[in-house]
């Protein structure tokens, strides 16, 4: 079966540009994967600073009690 369909490719994109498809499939997963590591990044980046948000608040409660008073 994985002859029949390597023959198929091979018929219907020539030798020449079986080569490009692979390197533009290949570049696409890195730039994917690069992406999707940033986006971990920046959501860990985010979560440390609503921790850092919640400590503070929890040392001062005082302005937390301001805070839902003008809200």
């Amino acid at each position: 079966e994985w002859i029949l369909i390597a023959l198929v490719v091979l018929l219907l994109f020539g030798g020449k540009k079986i080569p490009e498809l692979a390197k533009g499939l290949g570049s696409g997963i890195k730039n994917f994967k690069k992406a999707v590591k940033e986006d971990e990044n920046e959501e860990v980046a985010s979560t440390n600073k609503a921790e850092e948000l919640d400590k503070k608040s929890e040392a001062n409660p005082e302005e937390k009690k301001e805070e839902s008073k003008t809200v």
